[in-house]
């Protein structure tokens, strides 16, 4: 009797494959830190995903007790077993990690690429924009926003805010020795970590000079890229709503994509303030767990366009799941992605696979070898600012071991070394009683 699988094309038999191992290897360059994970089967097939930037590997191996012996197959199930081991920010990147090497091994197992395992695909290809960290000048980030634009980028992201004013007399108000450029006038005991201070609590206060030199530096970007491709803004700085509103407003003659993380997520309320304010569409999402945490915001229509991370949000499906829940409230999806290809390709299965999505972020198109870090796809792996779909199983690529080892941080301690330490972790994990 002639069976369905026949037809199929299987690397393995999927209901008998089970977790054996979870390991990882942390690489990076230029003060990033990228922890990747891998887990191993029964039947010799391996599935890679990647912590967050600058998250830490034993998000992810905490769970290899939880996993070993399963079936990688059963995405649902575990994803239901693990996700509460996640949290917001860097702290959900070990449920992420772990999630896109399960929807790799799954993959695998069935012959098909990860969006098939989401429902399929929207697009075959998928629009990536172009992050550019702060230049001096407006005319600097002009001239690095066009660059960017001549290698077939479409959409484009500067960073604008506070940091530009550092140092510029009469731009800013704030309490001496908050601010890390000033602390050697301040005595030690009275210096404070400014990046650890929420927004509202800083104090830190534009001034109409500080504005206007804001306004003069998109003024000069602007000359220089013209109007008619899309920049988005980010990394305004540490300042309340108020001044964020101020910004805002007296930056709307721009036409920005949107403004980014002007005050932090969990504000719903500030986020309101600014949406119905502002002309100009606001966004945040990059730091939020799950799709419930982006539920508050959706249901006060307090944003135009979530920003998840798939290293932070919860993985591949339940990104999706976000999507779908943003265009439920009419509300579109980009997805910020600071991360090895690996993170990259699986964010890409995920935005094939969800209608409401705009632009999967970029933040290494200036490092050479960012590509070579994984091998079986199409190179560059950046084409003329879209990145094709992989059609092969899993998350459709192989890792280049030899390029990944020549970046590996000593903090890794080992390459996918043994991790037998955690094989006899145990807890308690029900959620009741």
């Amino acid at each position: 009797m002639t069976r369905p699988e026949d037809y199929v094309r299987t690397s393995s038999r999927p209901s008998d494959l089970r977790i054996t191992d979870i390991r990882t290897a942390t690489v990076g360059w230029d003060g990033w830190r990228f922890p990747l994970v891998r887990i191993d089967t029964n039947q010799g097939l391996s599935g890679y995903g990647e912590v967050r930037d600058s998250g830490s590997r034993t998000y992810a191996l905490m769970l290899k007790n939880r996993l070993v012996g399963e079936n990688p197959c059963n995405l649902d199930k575990l994803f239901r077993k693990i996700k509460q081991f996640g949290y917001h920010g860097r702290q959900g990147g070990g449920v992420c990690g772990v999630e896109m090497a399960l929807m790799d091994l799954a993959g695998k197992a069935y012959g098909v690429p990860a969006y098939a395992l989401c429902g399929g695909k929207f697009r075959d290809y998928v629009r990536v924009y172009c992050d550019t960290p702060n230049e001096p000048t407006g005319e600097a980030m002009g001239h690095k926003l066009k660059d960017r634009l001549a290698r077939g980028f479409t959409f484009l992201k500067m960073d604008v805010g506070i940091d530009a004013l550092f140092g510029q007399p009469d731009t800013l108000a704030y309490p001496k020795g908050l601010l890390n450029h000033d602390q050697d006038n301040v005595a030690p005991e009275h210096r404070e970590n400014f990046w650890a201070i929420g927004h509202p609590f800083t104090h830190v206060r534009l001034t109409n000079a500080g504005i206007k030199r804001l306004v003069d530096y998109l003024t000069a970007v602007r000359s220089i890229v013209g109007w008619e491709v899309p920049i988005a803004a980010d990394h305004f700085g540490h300042v309340g709503v108020d001044d964020c509103l101020r910004l805002g407003e007296a930056l709307e003659p721009f036409n920005l994509a949107w403004l980014e993380d002007m005050v932090p997520w969990q504000y719903t309320e500030q986020w309101v303030r600014l949406e119905r304010a502002l002309r100009t569409p606001v966004c945040t999402g990059e730091d939020i767990y799950l799709k419930e945490g982006f539920l508050p915001l959706l249901q006060a229509h307090a944003v135009n366009v979530v920003h998840p991370d798939m290293a932070t949000s919860g993985g591949i499906m339940e990104t999706k799941r976000i999507g779908d829940l943003a265009q439920e409230y009419g509300v579109s999806m980009a997805m910020h992605m600071a991360g090895t290809p690996i993170s990259t390709l699986a964010a890409v299965h995920c935005a094939a696979a969800t209608e409401n999505f705009i632009a999967l972020e970029h933040h290494f198109s200036d490092i050479p070898f960012w590509g070579d870090l994984v091998q079986g796809v199409a190179k560059p792996i950046i084409q003329d600012g879209y990145i094709p779909v992989p059609e092969g199983p899993g998350l459709g690529f192989e890792p280049n071991l030899e390029a990944l080892r020549e970046h590996l941080l000593a903090e890794s301690q080992g390459f996918f070394a043994d991790s037998s330490q955690w094989d006899a972790e145990r807890s308690w994990d029900r959620l009741w009683s």
